[in-house]
């Protein structure tokens, strides 16, 4: 409920923060893991998107509604995914559950229609480098890559296509919304500038198919260092931030999905902007006021954009300091690495492996982000996450 004492407690904290040590969740731990999450065989209320589409992934026709669901199975990711790209057996629970088999076909089938949409439209192929720790015990032993997967991009598809049936419905009832937006890039010379090193040309003028059309090109001329690009190009779009789109009213829209209508709202128990969203659906599905004032939203949204920002730069942290307690024995070491940095506060680079990121100290004249280079292991300082290295030249 707004202005309760776990609303204040929502707002304050706006974001669940995930590090590789522990997950900080946004609402008291009995909600996030238990009340609030979809656990196996458990009721659970929920604000349902239904939305039908064509055969190759248009949006015909939506329902909102409130309901009671029921989660009928436990699923993994890449189980899932090793299934639906044919590299492994079904998982065993899938057959427990009537027609669950066919329903994921299906699911998996509409969500890489609506990924081809997208692209085609102009959302971009990305692939940034997650990690996830490897212990042995309670030493750290590695970092490893966390790739995406089909069973993963369902969740992506789906939750984007909601995302979008959310905030068209807001439009139709007059109400207010909360847009997560990425601008169109003011760094895109540079970016133009990567496409040039690698032989493709694009317009002056920003243009998310024309990059697009460059990204799919040199993923399949170089797919080992694609991650590297995209990591790149990543940096240069810029970071995302929180809008209120008012009735009447358009926003600039999301430059990497190529959607327009674009707002978070499938995450209401980790993210405080899907709160406020869901809120908003539902006294819009009743005909109730609206529940925020214009300018309390805008206030809402500049603190929801700082407080994301600051949960990612503690996530950051934390990593960092993961990664100089794994390095810290391996001082005097070369690694190939990629600059993913460049400006006052110094030039950065991250490991081809362990896909770490750390400070060049010297030897960075005349580097630019995406340029490739050897590296070598100066120091490491786990207490503040520092890892400095220098340039090796070949």
């Amino acid at each position: 409920m707004k202005k309760s004492a776990i609303d204040d407690y929502a707002q304050h904290n706006t974001t669940s923060v995930y590090t590789i040590a522990e997950i900080f969740p946004m609402l008291p731990e009995k909600l996030s893991t238990d009340i609030t999450s979809l656990n196996y065989k458990a009721d659970r209320l929920a604000i349902v998107i239904e939305m039908v589409l064509s055969v190759n992934g248009l949006l015909r026709s939506y329902d909102i509604y409130r309901a009671i669901v029921r989660n009928q199975a436990k699923l993994a990711y890449n189980s899932v995914a090793n299934w639906l790209e044919g590299n492994g057996p079904m998982p065993q629970v899938i057959g427990t559950v009537s027609g669950l088999d066919e329903n994921i076909r299906l699911q998996d089938r509409l969500a890489q229609k609506l990924k081809a949409l997208r692209h085609l439209n102009g959302a971009l192929t990305l692939e940034t480098i997650e990690v996830h720790p490897v212990f042995i015990g309670d030493e750290l032993k590695d970092l490893e890559i966390d790739s995406k997967n089909r069973a993963k991009e369902i969740i992506e598809d789906f939750m984007i296509a909601a995302n979008g049936a959310t905030a068209q419905y807001l439009v139709s009832k007059q109400f207010p919304s909360f847009r997560r937006v990425v601008r169109t890039p003011k760094n895109w010379d540079r970016i133009i500038e990567l496409a040039t090193e690698r032989g493709s040309m694009l317009p002056k003028e920003p243009d998310a198919k024309a990059l697009e059309q460059f990204l799919v090109s040199a993923k399949a001329a170089d797919p080992l260092h694609f991650p590297d690009l995209s990591l790149s190009v990543i940096k240069l779009l810029g970071s995302g931030e929180y809008v209120v789109q008012l009735p009447g009213h358009s926003t600039e829209g999301h430059f990497g999905l190529a959607v327009k209508d674009y707002e978070h709202s499938t995450a209401p128990n980790r993210r405080y902007p899907d709160l406020i969203t869901q809120r908003l659906l539902k006294a819009a599905l009743i005909g109730s006021p609206i529940p925020y004032e214009n300018d309390e939203l805008e206030v809402l949204a500049k603190h929801c954009t700082e407080e994301e920002d600051a949960a990612k730069k503690v996530e950051r942290q934390v990593e960092k300091s993961a990664a100089a307690m794994l390095l810290e024995s391996r001082i005097g070491d070369q690694f190939d690495a990629i600059v993913i940095g460049a400006g006052n506060t110094g030039t950065w680079i991250r490991l081809m492996h362990p896909p770490v990121e750390g400070r060049l100290e010297s030897g960075f004249e005349g580097m630019k982000i995406g340029q490739s280079l050897r590296v070598q292991l100066v120091s490491t300082n786990v207490e503040l996450g520092y890892i400095d290295f220098k340039r090796v030249m070949p």
